[in-house]
């Protein structure tokens, strides 16, 4: 259903408003560069500071503008458990293919907390939701265990894995079997996901080397030496971008990348800022690097 290279969308801004004009064509350009699902409204399209509005608008545009061609996967996570209702709805009456939300952050709930808030959302629609783990973030882990209870509702049908453990990815597909869709949030270890279980990422990177990301989750899905080594090479690649995406918070190191390659400014809304000069300089040795400047 979902995998190969889902881009987690920057949400592009201009004087502090939403850039709908740059969102379109961002849009576009991953569609024609062979991205294979659209992330709206996650961490990277900076959900906590946009408003409400904002928030359903931006998966409108980007099931709008997508056309069916690639599956739209909305951000729809809260750590209210209404909002996060009310947001679901919202992307499976606009036609998303799917949600991607995340655990409750702040909240501190427990696993039978966690169980609780995604059937109270997975009763309450009929759209396949992915699990979006990232303890570094949110302070809570979701056990395997936890999951796998999730697994037997009716619309739960996998994860976005952001713990940087590669041993969960074994421990579900134990658990859970290849049914339950794994996919890495963590770029630098697509490759050994992969190769665990995984079907690949949303992705940071690919807001910038879409067909690079696309390439190599293609090649790293297959299985014989001659996909083995293209994905090894690619990989080597595109490390280096993996590693400078992260300097600073995320989306700030991408959104200035995305301005090296004139695909949108690189504004950010406050708690977040502008990388320093010091971080440039490091972005712009990287996409030297891989060749996409």
């Amino acid at each position: 259903m979902f995998k190969g290279s889902n881009v987690a969308l920057v949400t592009p801004f201009k004087n502090n408003q939403l850039d709908e004009e740059n969102y379109i064509k961002l849009i576009h350009f991953h569609i024609k560069n062979g991205t294979n699902g659209l992330v709206p409204a996650g961490t990277t399209g900076e959900s906590p500071t946009l408003s409400h509005d904002e928030h359903q608008k931006v998966i409108e545009l980007c099931v709008k503008e997508s056309s069916g061609k690639i599956p739209v996967i909305a951000g729809t996570g809260s750590n209210s458990t209404e909002e996060a209702i009310s947001l679901t709805k919202h992307a499976e009456k606009i036609g998303a293919n799917g949600a991607l939300i995340v655990t409750p952050y702040y909240n501190k709930p427990t696993q039978e907390g966690l169980y609780q808030h995604y059937k109270a959302i997975n009763d309450k629609c009929g759209i396949p939701i992915l699990i979006y783990n990232i303890p570094g973030r949110s302070v809570i882990d979701m056990s395997v265990d936890t999951m796998a209870r999730l697994f037997e509702l009716k619309n739960i049908v996998g994860v976005k894995d952001a713990t940087g453990d590669l041993n969960r990815v074994n421990q579900t597909l134990e658990k859970m079997g290849k049914e339950f869709i794994q996919l890495t949030g963590n770029d630098d270890n697509a490759m050994e996901f992969n190769k665990r279980g995984g079907v690949g990422a949303i992705s940071v990177t690919a807001n910038i080397a879409p067909k690079l990301c696309s390439q190599f989750q293609e090649s790293s899905l297959k299985n014989d030496n001659k996909s083995i080594q293209e994905t090894v090479k690619l990989d080597k690649i595109l490390q280096p971008l993996h590693n400078v995406m992260f300097v600073e918070s995320n989306p700030s190191p991408v959104k200035y990348a995305a301005k090296l390659l004139n695909l949108c400014t690189d504004d950010v809304r406050l708690p977040l800022v502008k990388v320093t000069e010091k971080t440039k300089d490091i972005v712009e040795k990287a996409l030297r690097l891989s060749k996409l400047i």
